[in-house]
Formats: structure tokens, C-alpha cells, sequence
């Protein structure tokens, strides 16, 4: 089954899911075993691969290493137009909506559309609203953007509406690697209760709690990435927080 069709059988079902984002300059390969050996056993859905900044050339390696070792889906989270592997199952195809650069709205697809085109990668289109996590980002700073102040509901639900209407397939709410504070329940309820396709939260996500919280607030998919870098063990107890939360009734 596709990617994005899995994505709507849960999304239809009520079944939440983990996804784990991997940051290629931070993978480190002789943790690879490790590492995706904790994914099966949690039973992580997706991986995202992908990062403001990737400035080892090691994402074909990194994607390679992954996909040798589980059936996991790799879906490129890109940074940036030359973020793209064949090695990948998917991409999402990410539209800065939140923000005010045409590079990032449509500009840098213009440049990777052609290679997508004819590349077996399942494209997926995703509108990507950066709220403020109370930190600086990497995402903010590059994209030369604001963020959607963290207690501004009605601006992250207008912008949602508009990407659904503008025919993207998912809303993807991050607050940024390292963010103090998270997406806020509130302003998840408020998107998940306007909008018909999938919804993503990541940013700040450090623990089951947390992680639980923003499911049972209505997002379909949880993105988790900085926490587990510094400890991976977190993979089972997150995943479990999220996974029991599936079917809501």
C-alpha cells in the first residue's frame, strides 16, 4: 500500500502513528543496528530523513543503512531542493506556509519537480507551518521567515484551512528541533477540528507525556527527533504512549 494511502486508512481509523525524523549529519552508522532495532521492536510507522542542514553527504548512506536492515518507510524530510535520494520510498513534499518566502512556497519546487517527476518516490505534498517553540530555530533562521506566535489559534487555523483548500495533502505543525516549549494542545485541537487531512506535530516532543498529549489533542502523526538522538531507549517508551492511544473511540 502507498504511503499517503496508509497515512488515510489510520487517519480514517482513528490510529495514531510515530514517525522518527533522522537527521543525516547527526547519524552516526555504527549505531545503525541499534538504532533500528529499537524502531521494529516499538513499532515506529515512518521514518523521516531529512534536515535544515545536511552538509556531510551522507544521506544516500544514511537512507542505504536504514533500509538494509527493516521495511520501515523512509520518507525524505528535505531541507532544501538537493535533499533528494532514489534510495527513499517517499518525500514529503514540503510548502512553507506559514511563512512569506515564494522561494519555499513554490520557488525551490520549481527546481526539484523535474527530478521527482520521473523518480520512483511517492511524492506527498504537505503544507509546513513553523509555530514558535520560544528558541530560535535553524528552520526559521534559513527560511528567513517568522514562525506563527504560539498562542496565535486563529492564524494557525486560517493558514491550515487555506493549505487544505490549496489541495495539499497533509498539515504538518512543527515548533523546531530543540524547542522549549511544544505546539500547544489547544492550537492542535483548533487545526485537527478545521481541517480534513492528516495532521503532523512535531518540535519540542521529549517525552511519552508530552508525545500522548498532542495524539489525544488530534494530531495523526507525531515527529520525534532531537530527544531521541540524546536517548535512543526513548523510541519504545514514545511509541508506546502513542500506539495506546489508537483506535480513539
Amino acid at each position: 500500500m502507498a504511503i499517503y494511502q496508509s497515512i488515510l486508512r489510520a487517519n480514517k481509523d482513528r490510529e495514531k502513528k510515530f514517525a522518527l525524523l533522522i537527521d543525516p549529519d547527526k547519524f552516526q552508522l555504527h549505531r545503525v543496528d541499534e538504532l533500528v532495532a529499537l524502531a521494529v521492536q516499538a513499532r515506529v510507522d515512518y521514518f523521516l530523513v531529512g534536515g535544515s542542514l545536511i552538509v556531510n553527504n551522507i544521506l544516500d548512506a544514511c537512507l542505504t543503512e536504514i533500509k538494509k536492515r527493516c521495511d520501515i518507510p523512509l520518507i525524505l524530510f528535505p531541507g532544501d531542493s538537493y535533499q533528494l535520494s532514489y534510495r527513499a520510498d517517499g518525500i514529503l513534499y514540503l510548502s512553507l506556509i506559514s511563512g512569506r518566502n515564494a522561494e519555499l512556497l513554490i520557488g525551490k519546487h520549481v527546481i526539484s519537480a523535474p527530478y521527482l517527476k520521473v523518480s520512483p518516490l511517492e511524492v506527498i505534498s504537505c503544507g509546513y507551518m513553523l509555530i514558535d517553540g520560544g528558541v530560535a530555530t535553524t528552520v526559521s533562521y534559513m527560511s528567513n521567515t517568522q514562525p506563527i506566535p504560539h498562542d496565535k489559534e486563529d492564524i494557525a487555523v486560517c493558514t491550515a484551512i487555506a493549505g487544505e483548500m490549496l489541495g495539499l495533502k497533509m498539515i504538518y505543525l512543527d515548533a523546531g528541533s530543540g524547542a522549549r516549549k511544544t505546539v500547544s494542545d489547544s492550537m492542535i485541537e483548533a487545526v485537527r477540528g478545521a481541517i480534513d487531512i492528516p495532521l503532523i506535530v512535531g518540535g519540542g516532543i521529549t517525552t511519552p507525556e508530552k508525545a500522548q498529549s498532542k495524539v489525544k489533542a488530534g494530531a495523526d502523526i507525531i515527529v520525534v527527533g532531537n530527544a531521541i538522538e540524546k536517548d535512543s531507549s526513548l523510541i519504545l517508551e514514545i511509541a508506546d504512549a502513542i500506539h495506546t492511544v489508537s483506535p480513539v473511540v
